[in-house]
């Protein structure tokens, strides 16, 4: 029998090739997005071949095999960006390893069109973290394990976001029962179900303020760097003794959330 996802809300599956892997500096040249809705039994899909505006590494063709000459004549993100943005409206988002790339390069690539892809109150549901946690693999043995099949065309952007359905689909039959013992030998009954808020709350990372992992929470609920020479260190802080150190993010190739939220922290410190 088909499982029905149990949604609150809508939830759109996405996966993205890219021009490379630096977040920040390449760009998307394909998009595969299925959306599904509270109010609809079907889904609905929606795929992009993009013209990235900047060559494709060789790197990245050696993977996903789209070439400069097929993306050539193909419209641009900032033309297509206002349509993929309201397809997604104010849904959850998915996908697979989504947390750490496919979700903070569509942040950054929104942004540039002067679109503010807010994820605050948004659940992210990352089936990556589901399937590392239960079963550490890759998506093709993933689709392998969970839905008994072979992925033939991985690395197509909608190819892979259907797996990506498909995969999530497979867990939730697959672990319903299932209880989680975690690293501190914690057991936590069967979290894995047919529930959109406990598939999220299971597999959240509260410390981690951006998806860049640039910030994070300590102990004491502080924002924290997470890389550089003030890794660990409260940014607050570290502001107060070295502005400039502001100044530098704001103006280097950090994502326009961690620009945001360090903004925030600065004007704070401003306030009397």
């Amino acid at each position: 029998m088909e499982l029905k996802l149990n949604l609150q809300k809508d939830l759109v599956f996405f996966d993205i090739e890219s021009t490379g892997l630096n977040v920040l500096k390449d760009r998307i040249l394909q998009i595969g997005l299925i959306k599904f809705k509270t109010s609809a039994d079907d889904p609905e899909e929606l795929f992009y071949l993009i013209n990235p505006g900047i060559p494709i590494s060789e790197e990245a063709f050696a993977v996903h095999g789209i070439s400069n000459e097929m993306v050539r004549n193909k419209p641009t993100f900032e033309q297509l960006g206002k349509t993929i943005f309201d397809f997604i409206g104010n849904a959850d988002i998915a996908g697979y390893n989504s947390d750490r790339f496919d979700v903070p390069m569509l942040m950054e690539e929104f942004n540039r069109i002067g679109l503010e892809f807010d994820i605050s109150k948004r659940r992210l549901i990352d089936v990556q973290k589901i399937f590392y946690k239960m079963e550490p693999r890759t998506l093709k043995a993933a689709y392998k394990l969970y839905c008994n099949k072979d992925l033939a065309d991985a690395h197509d952007a909608l190819a892979d976001a259907r797996a990506t359905v498909e995969v999530f689909k497979g867990q939730i039959l697959r672990y319903e029962n299932v209880d989680y013992t975690d690293g501190d030998g914690f057991t936590h009954p069967a979290p894995v179900k047919n529930d959109i808020n406990a598939i999220a709350e299971f597999i959240r990372d509260d410390s981690i303020l951006d998806v860049t992992q640039r910030l994070k929470y300590n102990a004491k609920g502080e924002v924290v760097f997470n890389f550089g020479k003030y890794a660990g260190q409260v940014v607050s802080e570290v502001f107060r003794l070295e502005p400039s150190y502001y100044h530098w993010i704001i103006e280097k190739d950090f994502s326009a959330q961690v620009k945001q939220i360090v903004k925030k922290i600065f004007a704070e410190m401003k306030k009397p």
